[in-house]
């Protein structure tokens, strides 16, 4: 099957007393056993569930992999790809990653004495150069969370394989509609599927994705034994946005393209980060690597952090809001909100300044979208008219 079929149709038929066409909602926590020692294959949710099995199934199917586990949150997700490794394991990790994630490695570093080096992973001789005897994992994201940096997988995976590591790729923003990250040499996918996967900003979930059937077995033990499986209704929510997920994604490359083309050509735009401009300097890599370019897009406001916050609390259909993948719009400002976590030296040399917006375009109406936008970005003219002048002898 096709993509789009699989979106549809893998994992669904599990309902064999009524033939529902759709999943049904096991919400239960126990199974009833056939005999001592016999179940039809689940004894209590927490160790499986038919309808997380279902969504399990979709997204291993989506990612062509050997199996997944679905997990409580995009952050249970993380944790549980870290529970591969041990005390004094070195992960390499890219230098601009989600600001939660950072926080978790960072916790994960003072309590288990993970180590953690993060490298700009643009630069492959950087990547070559941080690698330890005892790495034993490259964290990839790309695009990069608010940046949209894209890196090689497959140079980053075989540099990886060659020191005998992991290539660990959160595959997110783009979906398995826009990335295919086991075509390219990953190990792992991880996905927050609160996002795109789901994209109706109603429920929080996350899942790992193994390319190989033993590291698939683990995720399951891994997820069983730490607690972290999604719930029976919140799984057959994810199984419901799936299904719409390749008509979405089209949808919202569509708008990103033309929001970010608009505000390349505003005079209160410092500098656009879209991967699917040919002005992006990673875009020849993103054109090879991915099959599409997404639905999000960052901005620098051309003035300070007041000009900043005028454009976050003046747009009307963008709301100011911390997710992104829905199929309604959001601004936010990862300095203060997705990243405020990250240690202000860090984000600063990862270029995540205080001017820096990030909008997961929604699947409005484009010409709604931009006119939003320009609104905001006019007030920023006008209230940097408006601004005092500094007094005599006060330092500007």
């Amino acid at each position: 099957m096709r993509l789009q079929t699989k979106t549809v149709h893998t994992g669904v038929d599990k309902d064999s007393a009524y033939n529902s066409v759709t999943t049904p909602i096991y919400q239960t926590s126990t199974f009833r056993f056939e005999d001592v020692g016999t179940t039809k294959g689940y004894d209590y949710t927490r160790s499986g569930n038919p309808t997380r099995r279902s969504l399990e199934e979709n997204i291993t199917a989506l990612e062509e992999g050997a199996g997944a586990a679905a997990v409580a949150t995009g952050m249970a997700a993380v944790a549980l790809m870290l529970h591969f490794f041990r005390a004094g394991d070195h992960i390499i990790c890219t230098h601009d990653c989600y600001g939660g994630t950072e926080r978790l490695l960072r916790t994960y570093r003072e309590l288990f004495g993970l180590q953690i080096s993060y490298v700009d992973m643009t630069d492959l001789t950087a990547v070559e150069e941080a690698v330890r005897a005892d790495t034993k994992a490259f964290w990839i994201e790309t695009p990069s969370n608010p940046l949209l940096n894209i890196v090689d997988i497959r140079k980053l995976s075989d540099i990886a394989h060659a020191h005998g590591a992991l290539s660990i790729v959160d595959n997110t923003f783009l979906s398995p509609v826009n990335q295919k990250p086991f075509e390219l040499g990953a190990d792992f996918i991880i996905h927050s599927t609160t996002k795109y996967l789901n994209g109706h900003s109603d429920v929080v979930g996350g899942a790992v994705v193994a390319k190989d059937r033993k590291n698939a077995e683990r995720l399951q033990f891994l997820a069983n034994a730490v607690g972290q499986g999604a719930s029976p209704f919140d799984c057959w929510l994810v199984l419901r946005g799936i299904k719409t997920l390749v008509p979405r994604m089209k949808e919202h490359e569509k708008n990103a393209r033309a929001v970010a083309e608009f505000l390349s050509k505003h005079p209160n735009v410092r500098k656009v980060y879209y991967p699917g401009l040919e002005t992006h300097p990673n875009h020849e890599l993103a054109a090879k690597q991915q099959k599409g370019f997404g639905g999000m897009v960052s901005f620098e406001v051309d003035g300070g952090i007041e000009e900043v916050k005028h454009v976050l609390r003046s747009t009307k259909l963008f709301a100011l809001a911390e997710s992104l993948g829905g199929v309604e719009s959001l601004i936010e400002h990862p300095a203060t909100m997705s990243h405020a976590s990250m240690a202000p030296e860090q984000r600063e040399k990862a270029g995540i300044n205080e001017r820096v917006i990030r909008l997961s375009v929604g699947i409005e109406a484009v010409e709604d979208l931009t006119e939003d936008l320009g609104n905001a970005l006019a007030f920023v003219r006008d209230a940097g008219m408006r601004r005092p002048k500094p007094k005599a002898g006060a330092l500007c």
